[in-house]
């Protein structure tokens, strides 16, 4: 074998890289265990043990929250939590560029456009660029959008081009802006390993949320608008008096109520000094009393950085500052400025309480509020600043709002040595630089916070007055902080709102019992599938196959670590195909390894020769997999991306492992003489399909009939019964409910037929006392109060399922198991992307076997039988959708099934169209009846092998799987004998029928130049 050391050197580096990442999950897995038995059941007890371990470097010098963030990351499917797809309302960021204009042609524009948005894969821009031109053919753009705003970007003059790029950018800017809002939103959850991430699709975000239990809060927050705002603020060395009464009266009010001190002192008996105190110089105010020096040195005797302050004393006589580290340097002085202390995350909420209690507030300024810091200071991520706002307002407003801001951008100012820094420019509006003028004159060498959503996100000094609206922030930023502040300020401009276009809640039960079928699935498979091996091709050949089937989930899941890739049910499911798919390359190297031992060839040729003659197949069926992979992965979402994802990386690991490495495990031992009577037969595989002469292609119109009938047959039950959509296609709710006794689907769709209008559809899941309740009912209302409403009036119509005493909160945390919403335009969107999925998908496999094997009788035969084997699956699901015992919806899994299963069909035929081009080469002259003929029936044991223990290994994990992956794994099963099928009875026969008249035409082209000659 040709660079073997590479291969080698190359496969013990990508095992350490694996090792490395996997070796993460394992670490964290210990201290969550620990966290789990230190918390006993209380989860805020086992996040604060997290969290305060999350800057102690545990692993190779990486501290626990950076082992955590590179853990495998299970999917919310496995894990319960929440999964949102929120879109920006791009019609509202329309109407604020144009200053809200009444014009009705404009707002009528805009309302057709929506209409249109459903059903067209343009963008909402074009589509109201090409409506306002309709409704007014002679007007132009700019006379909507030159705003004031606008006016040095949109001129009266501008083109229509010129104010849609213009429209655009800043349609992307009001994204941006919803994204920042939201990744700090979702800081406040307090749930581990959040995600959110930008969808390809313009204007929409997908959220995920693992272990979320207050979904309605979590609806709310999301959907709710960004409140920027601008307040002047206090100086510590201003109010530290004040500061220090108050912590001495709330020590006396917490030791007259002896059991609250302690509730409160027991949530943490530890304090740690953050290191960013240490780094923060400044000035000690000249009025600060002996006993606030007294004090300070206390706290600095008995909070150093990294020293553990466990004394009940101290937190009973000083509780506000055993929990809140005051803003002070090495040498225990205050420092100036708005920021009076720091908090661990888990004290903040107690501290919150301290300061809003009555006799503590009496003793601070009036007009005093306090409002913690959007993130951890830099030096130490554990610890939040606390700002002390000055209300300067009778009606408790701001100083000054959001709204005035036109435009923010991060850039860099020019020093005066010649260095540039990072800053940020910002720019108000007319009103806006008058009252800004005004502040900052009032507040010369003070401090102005900039607050969003009761956040504070910087806090500048004011060097000057700042007249004209234009201003400057500095202050050391990075590029990331100065565009993430850019984009802070920007988010007071737009009043354009989000809606949720899909949600999925699964409950943390659910999401166990998913685990636990996935992993007994998965282990179930691969020991069949190993068994298998050994049974058909031999001890020795088994164990090699099933190490490299070992080696390869190995590099599957070290690699997906890396890459920070999500484990879902339909990635395990993916992961346990590719071994299927696996087994494939190693089946084919076996079976012409025994055909070159028949032909006579000594042991070690003859595997030379297997392997040298089996590479093009295996080569060509798994590209042409990994081809339906990406076109997965480009079309899909969620946990579909994720069975792309695995089911790629399984097959390129598959391809190393098959391929290379057992190549290397034979040549070592043939090298030492340790394989002796190898001959890939045992007694139960010997003479089964060894030269089979069935005569494929003298009835292949028989085998065209069979899959025409069904075909037929389908689109008869297409116009009776019709296809089970889900709501994936159609838009609505599923609520998968269970109860505590065995229920009837027509029992329970009656009970709720009349509170939800619209149609309703429940049908069993798993076992006799789960269903699930499908309904379209207010599926266009984007009120984030719609979901609750529902819930209440399903709890209220299944008021007679439910023990009695059930309350409207213990059946939405107990009964229901999950929840799903797709909106009308995501289904939109998800059907328009499934078709265009499928159609590319057919036409990339009839393109690339056009291209290897320069054959258009191959490419129209894979073509035809790839068209022939979706809609006889598509048929299969119409004709038993309502018989079968399972939901056999049509949905984004649905697609997903039938993707994978051309791409599995796929492998069959390459490898007969592999065999076919072998044999002309070999034999030009021969028949080509005979040559098609014998390659079906040389490669029949192979093609057996193959798809029987991948029929086995996706049985298992139809059987055991679990209820939502069901209706997927069903379709892969069809699409396993189907797709075999095909390519015995449709494909090869079709590229048979066309080359014999290539053929025909070619030899009466030649007779009649010879007869002219």
């Amino acid at each position: 074998m040709q660079n073997k050391g590479f291969v080698k050197v190359f496969s013990v580096l990508l095992a350490l890289v694996c090792a490395f990442y996997l070796s993460f999950s394992f670490v964290t897995g210990q201290y969550n265990r620990r966290a789990a038995e230190y918390a006993n059941g209380d989860t805020s007890k086992e996040n604060f043990y997290l969290d305060s371990l999350a800057t102690k470097k545990v692993w190779l010098g990486y501290t626990l929250k950076q082992c955590r963030e590179m853990e495998v990351t299970l999917g919310l499917d496995l894990k319960g939590g929440m999964n949102v797809i929120l879109e920006l309302n791009v019609p509202d960021v329309l109407r604020s560029l144009a200053n809200y204009n009444q014009d009705p042609d404009f707002n009528k524009a805009l309302d057709l456009a929506y209409a249109r948005q459903a059903s067209s894969n343009k963008d909402y821009v074009e589509l109201f660029a090409e409506e306002y031109k309709k409704l007014v053919p002679e007007a132009r753009l700019s006379g909507i959008f030159s705003t004031f705003e606008l006016k040095e970007r949109i001129l009266p003059q501008s083109t229509d081009e010129q104010v849609i790029s213009v429209i655009r950018e800043e349609t992307k800017s009001a994204i941006d802006n919803s994204f920042n809002v939201l990744r700090t939103r979702i800081d406040q959850f307090g749930v581990v390993s959040p995600n959110i991430q930008r969808l390809e699709t313009t204007g929409r975000i997908l959220v995920e949320l693992p272990g979320v239990k207050e979904p309605e809060r979590v609806r709310k927050l999301l959907q709710g608008s960004a409140n920027l705002e601008f307040w002047e603020t206090y100086e510590l060395t201003g109010i530290y008096e004040q500061l220090v009464t108050a912590d001495a009266t709330l020590a006396r009010l917490l030791t007259a109520d002896e059991p609250a001190a302690e509730d409160s002192t027991a949530k943490d008996s530890t304090v740690v000094t953050p290191a960013s105190s240490a780094d923060t110089t400044g000035l000690t105010a000249e009025s600060n009393t002996s006993e606030a020096d007294s004090l300070l040195g206390q706290l600095g005797e008995d909070m150093m950085p990294e020293k553990e302050v466990s004394s009940e004393e101290f937190q009973k006589e000083h509780p506000l500052f055993a929990k809140l580290q005051l803003n002070a340097d090495n040498s225990g002085r205050i420092v100036p400025g708005p920021v009076i202390g720091y908090a661990l995350k888990n004290n903040m909420n107690l501290i919150s309480e301290y300061l809003n209690m009555p006799q503590i507030k009496a003793v601070l300024p009036r007009n005093i509020s306090f409002k913690w810091s959007v993130k951890p200071s830099e030096a130490d991520e554990q610890y939040y600043e606390l700002y002390a706002i000055k209300v300067t307002n009778r009606d408790g407003r701001p100083a000054l709002g959001g709204d005035v801001v036109t435009s923010a951008v991060a850039d860099f100012s020019q020093q005066q040595i010649g260095r540039a820094e990072q800053q940020v420019s910002m720019t108000m509006n007319a009103e806006g630089a008058k009252a800004w003028a005004r502040l900052t004159k009032d507040n010369i060498g003070n401090y102005i916070a900039i607050v969003l959503d009761d956040k504070v996100y910087s806090a500048p000094r004011v060097n000057d007055e700042i007249t004209g609206g234009r201003s400057q922030i500095t202050g050391h930023f990075s590029t990331e902080e100065a565009k993430d502040l850019a984009n802070v300020l920007k988010s007071g401009k737009m009043a354009a709102s989000v809606n949720i276009v899909q949600e999925d809640v699964i409950g943390p039960s659910l999401g166990q019992e998913a685990i636990n079928a996935g992993v007994i699935s998965f282990i179930l498979a691969l020991v069949i599938l190993m068994v298998y091996m050994c049974v058909i091709y031999g001890l020795i050949p088994g164990l090699i196959v099933n190490s490299a089937l070992l080696l390869n989930i190995f590099f599957t899941m070290g690699v997906m670590a890396s890459i920070k890739s999500v484990l879902t049910l339909p990635g395990i499911a993916g992961i346990v195909l590719t071994l299927g798919m696996a087994v494939d390359a190693n089946v084919l190297i076996y079976e012409r390894t025994k055909e070159e031992l028949r032909a006579g060839k000594g042991l070690a040729k003859a595997l030379s020769d297997g392997y040298r003659n089996a590479f093009s197949a295996i080569f060509d069926s798994n590209v042409t997999t990994i081809i339906t992979g990406i076109v997965l992965f480009i079309f899909g979402t969620g946990p579909i991306r994720g069975f792309a994802t695995t089911m790629i990386i399984g097959l390129v690991a598959s391809f190393l492992t098959a391929v290379f490495l057992t190549r290397i495990v034979y040549e070592a031992l043939l090298a030492k003489d340790k394989l002796k009577n190898i001959t890939f037969i045992t007694s139960i595989s010997k003479g089964f399909l060894v030269n089979p002469k069935i005569p494929f292609l003298k009835i292949r119109k028989t085998g065209y009939l069979i899959p025409l009938v069904i075909i037929l047959l389908g689109i008869v039950s297409m116009n009776v019964v019709g296809l089970n959509n889900g709501i994936d296609f159609t838009g609505g709710r599923n609520y998968i409910i269970r109860f505590d006794r065995d229920v009837r689907t027509d029992e329970v769709r009656d009970a709720l037929a009349n509170r939800l209008e619209g149609s309703v559809s429940v049908i069993t899941i798993s076992t006799q006392n789960q269903v699930r309740v499908s309904t379209n009912y207010r599926i266009a209302d984007n009120d984030p109060s719609t979901d609750r409403d529902i819930e209440s009036k399903l709890y209220e119509g299944l008021q007679d399922f439910l023990p009695e005493g059930t309350t409207m909160d213990q059946f939405s945390e107990n009964h229901i198991k999950s929840s799903q919403k797709v909106g009308p335009s995501m289904a939109e969107d998800i059907k328009n992307s499934a078709v265009w999925a499928l159609i590319f998908a057919m036409f990339c496999m009839a393109f690339y076997i056009l291209a290897r094997f320069r054959d258009v009788a191959f490419s129209v035969g894979v073509f035809v039988s790839v068209l022939a084997t979706t809609l006889c699956i598509i048929a299969f699901y119409t004709l038993l959708w309502k018989i079968l015992p399972f939901s056999m919806e049509i949905d984004q899994t649905f697609v997903a099934a039938i993707l994978t299963v051309i791409g599995y069909s796929i492998n069959d035929t390459v490898v007969v169209f592999d065999r076919i081009r072998e044999t002309i080469q070999i034999y030009p002259k021969r028949e080509r009846y005979q040559v098609i003929n014998d390659a079906l029936n040389s490669t029949l044991s192979r093609t057996f092998n193959t798809s029987f223990s991948t029929f086995i290994v996706v049985l298992c994990i139809f059987l055991l799987g679990g209820a939502t992956i069901r209706s997927f794994t069903f379709a892969i099963l069809l699409g396993v004998v189907i797709g075999t099928y095909s390519t015995l009875f449709i494909a090869t026969p079709i590229a048979y029928e066309i080359q014999r008249r290539s053929i025909r035409k070619a030899a009466v082209s030649g007779a009649l130049k010879t007869a002219r000659t």
